[in-house]
């Protein structure tokens, strides 16, 4: 270990508690508007995917506040509703051209609170806003029965528990933190070589990437190579329930939305011969295509980001009454797709179904597209673009992924003391572990088509192609279980964040030496 080494590991371990105060407010925010009537300026979706407003001010003034710029001007908002914020060392003697560009990217929205199955399932001892209640006992087999892995209870002062503190506040403030310490260590050598530009990005939940889709669409064509990245860091919890915590991932399958529409004829129940029942035909296109699934028909496989998968994920009914032959069925297919498949692909496997011809040729009309996102932004961006969300794969022996195994091992694993047998289920590993998310993230939206030549890339930011696309060096280190996102319970151990703070602060100098 270096006098850096040393040192970010410090840090990181003072401010723990500096974090877990940040993150504590990040996911209790929400609570002051959706208790609020909105004839009071009350917001029942605050928090959720574009209403993250409340949240991005609050971090926005934090990062002034504890110096996690140099400068206030340093952050600010983007006019998508990103909250972007920048420290690099102007005094390293390199010219901004040739640092490297290295981007932090974390997501601000959490999906629903659900905060009525919180009480009713918890037994009143957690609330996804205010986390634990004191005096209001928590059974570990009650926690354990929401969740894909809980840590011992006497374990438990280290967790910080409600709704986004594993997906994915926790990996914001490691960016707040990181760069603070990142600042705070330049003189030492920390920032030398580097941009590092942090992005707290708006409607990931809803629209994966859209914030990083807008820099790529928007932003990035023509810009200077100052602000075109070498590397992203991802901070979407990086924990398996089975494998490890705080794995260091490189990769993962993207995913699309199919939406299918079968239109029929409506009328009066009691004489279903005058009309065409979509239910029915819908249905049967459903269960036809959960059996082909289930064989594994047209799903392809791939030995890094896993094998392709398709499930039903959303309906709507449109029918005057329950006592009548619906008019029309609209429902979608969340596709994962993973490398080598592509979207036309997906869409032909369900326009093949033998029930969408039989459909057809009974005389109902089906309609099988790829729906568009069209939801403004916070701050009323406007966004229209097709769910479609690219997979992607960085090698494992891209200098980025070699930095980030040299910066766990420097200062992570002598900080981890495994139990005699090693570490088991999602236990910090001493030794970095290296693998891919199950899930999606921010990730998808950098990709670029390879034909795609308005960013000027050049050689030098050794770009990675994934099949049809290109894109970043993309990793991804970050506290939380991924099987433990979106969940009752939803927790995140502040190990592991001081952990992920780290990992985030040495690794920009190291790869800026390769």
């Amino acid at each position: 270990m270096t006098d850096l080494d040393t040192r970010v590991a410090e840090m990181a371990g003072r401010y723990r508690p500096l974090a877990v105060q940040i993150l504590k407010e990040a996911i209790r925010i929400p609570a002051d508007d959706v208790d609020r009537s909105p004839d009071d300026g009350g917001d029942p979706l605050s928090g959720l995917s574009n209403h993250e407003g409340h949240r991005l001010r609050f971090l926005r003034d934090t990062i002034i506040d504890v110096a996690a710029v140099e400068h206030a001007d340093d952050v600010g908002f983007d006019a998508y509703g990103n909250l972007v914020w920048t420290v690099t060392d102007p005094y390293d003697e390199i010219a901004p051209e040739h640092k490297k560009v290295i981007y932090l990217d974390g997501h601000s929205d959490t999906v629903q609170a659900l905060r009525g199955q919180w009480h009713d399932k918890l037994g009143g001892a957690v609330d996804p806003y205010d986390g634990r209640i004191d005096g209001v006992p928590l059974a570990a087999d009650t926690l354990q029965a929401q969740l894909g892995y809980v840590p011992d209870e006497a374990e438990w002062e280290h967790l910080v528990f409600g709704r986004g503190a594993a997906d994915q506040l926790a990996g914001v403030v490691s960016q707040v933190v990181a760069t603070k310490i990142l600042l705070e260590l330049r003189e030492e050598g920390a920032l030398r070589g580097c941009i590092v530009r942090a992005y707290a990005t708006a409607a990931e939940e809803d629209n994966d990437g859209g914030g990083p889709r807008h820099l790529v669409h928007d932003v990035l064509p023509g810009a200077a190579p100052d602000l075109v990245p070498d590397v992203v860091i991802l901070t979407e919890g990086t924990g398996d329930s089975v494998k490890g915590a705080l794995g260091i991932y490189r990769g993962q399958r993207g995913r699309m939305q199919i939406e299918v529409t079968v239109t029929g004829r409506s009328c009066h129940g009691s004489m279903p011969s005058q009309g065409l029942n979509p239910l029915e035909h819908g249905g049967a296109i459903l269960a036809e295509a959960a059996e082909r699934h289930a064989r594994g028909e047209g799903m392809l496989d791939h030995p890094v980001v896993g094998r392709g998968t398709r499930t039903a994920s959303w309906a709507v009914l449109d029918t005057p009454s329950d006592c009548a032959v619906p008019e029309r069925f609209t429902f979608r297919f969340d596709r994962r797709l993973t490398v080598g498949e592509t979207p036309e692909q997906a869409l032909g496997e369900i326009e093949g179904l033998d029930a969408v011809a039989a459909a057809r040729s009974a005389g109902l009309t089906v309609d099988i597209a790829v729906p568009r996102y069209q939801q403004r932004t916070w701050l009323g961006f406007p966004v229209d673009n097709p769910q479609v969300y690219p997979g992607w794969i960085t090698p494992d022996d891209h200098p980025a992924i070699t930095a980030a195994v040299d910066a766990y091992r420097r200062v992570v694993s002598p900080a981890v003391d495994e139990p005699v047998g090693g570490a088991t289920r999602g236990q910090l590993r001493r030794e970095p572990r290296v693998d891919t998310w199950v899930f999606s993230t921010d990730g998808v939206g950098y990709p670029v088509a390879l034909d795609d030549t308005s960013i000027d890339v050049g050689p030098e930011k050794r770009w990675v192609v994934s099949g049809a696309v290109r894109h970043p060096a993309m990793f991804g280190i970050g506290a939380g279980v991924e099987q433990n996102t979106h969940r009752i319970g939803e927790y995140v151990d502040a190990r592991e964040l001081q952990h992920a703070i780290a990992v985030i602060a040495r690794f920009p100098s190291l790869f800026a030496a390769t």
